[in-house]
């Protein structure tokens, strides 16, 4: 099979290719296992934070990727669910223990050998992939393969997000950043919370532009001022000072829910926190760990029930390095896929 593979870490922004284009045998299901004939993949910025070491892969090399769908070619001999022919995703959780204390209370996210496709096990850059069963969703008929993609990350993560914003309808939601997780929070909050405005902080000004147009109320840059304080903001940029910024914009009472798996740039910013305008009131900062399976099958079934479409850009897998350094540059309109043929 053809593969993307990261064999070494790298820094992307020398505008270096990171991952290598390869031949691998196709690899083997067995026991719960299936093996899934690959037809579009996500391209999030996770993968960033792997390949640049913020959450590094623990071993190397690996094949990144985990929005993943495709067919199921073939099954391993004790699987029970699901056949062959099935159409089915694969999301950021690979697999987890199902025995610890984490994992019996729902929260399987937390699991501490909680393992992330991509990441601790080859991911969807490929023609074929192997997952366990019990870690495969179907997919709605209602979307395509390319469309379904970015919802087993960017839309479940996103959905995760909004529900632990603990938000109510009326209320004022900001988002700071504005990619494939953002403009599929802003569509799913404009549905579920019919009266509540929606504000966006971006960097660019074509995502300020894209948010606007997708229905938020105002649209400004990182660093401004909302023209009114807000009761929840979902932060999904990469770096620190969005954070402090975003302090600034919320009610007494807020709450921060920070989307992201580790922060770049620079650190010094937290320093710059003043406790009076940032954190006192009763302000609340909530950190957004992974994503559960019943947040995937949910979330897919909201999509479904809403006709949740993502905007798309579509890359074949060999320009996978294309989509990623595009991503690293801030090249975004909704989310980047991968069609593999």
């Amino acid at each position: 099979m053809k593969a993307m593979l990261l064999r070494q870490l790298c820094d992307l922004n020398d505008n270096q290719a990171p991952l290598e284009w390869v031949d691998l045998p196709v690899p083997e299901p067995g026991g719960r296992e299936i093996l899934l004939k690959v037809s579009a993949c996500g391209v999030c910025h996770t993968e960033l934070d792997e390949i640049e070491g913020r959450t590094p892969p623990p071993h190397l090399p690996i094949i990144p990727g985990h929005q993943v769908v495709g067919r199921v070619e073939a099954i391993g001999s004790k699987v029970k669910r699901i056949k062959e022919g099935d159409r089915v995703g694969v999301a950021w959780i690979f697999s987890a223990c199902g025995t610890c204390k984490f994992c019996l209370s729902g929260h399987e996210n937390l699991c501490p050998v909680f393992e992330a496709t991509g990441r601790d096990a080859n991911g969807g850059y490929a023609q074929y992939m192997t997952v366990s069963e019990n870690f495969a969703y179907r997919i709605p008929e209602a979307f395509s393969d390319l469309q379904a993609a970015p919802l087993l990350c960017a839309g479940a993560i996103g959905y995760r997000s909004l529900r632990l914003t603990g938000i109510t309808d009326g209320q004022r939601l900001g988002l700071t950043g504005f990619g494939a997780s953002g403009h599929l929070v802003l569509k799913m909050a404009k549905h579920r919370y019919p009266n509540t405005e929606v504000f966006v902080f971006a960097r660019s000004a074509e995502e300020r532009a894209f948010a606007l147009e997708l229905g938020a109320v105002w649209a400004g840059e990182t660093v401004d001022r909302a023209p009114r304080k807000l009761d929840s903001i979902i932060d999904t940029t990469p770096a620190w000072q969005p954070v402090v910024e975003a302090l600034a914009n919320l009610e007494p009472g807020g709450r921060l829910v920070i989307n992201a798996i580790r922060k770049e740039g620079d650190k010094q910013s937290l320093l710059q926190l003043d406790y009076p305008q940032h954190l006192w009131q009763e302000k609340e900062i909530k950190s957004v760990a992974n994503i559960t399976r019943t947040d995937v099958q949910e979330f897919l079934s909201l999509a479904a029930e809403i006709n949740l479409n993502p905007e798309i850009q579509v890359f074949a897998l060999e320009q996978a390095n294309e989509a990623l350094i595009e991503l690293k540059t801030g090249r975004i309109r909704g989310a980047k896929v991968l069609k593999i043929d």
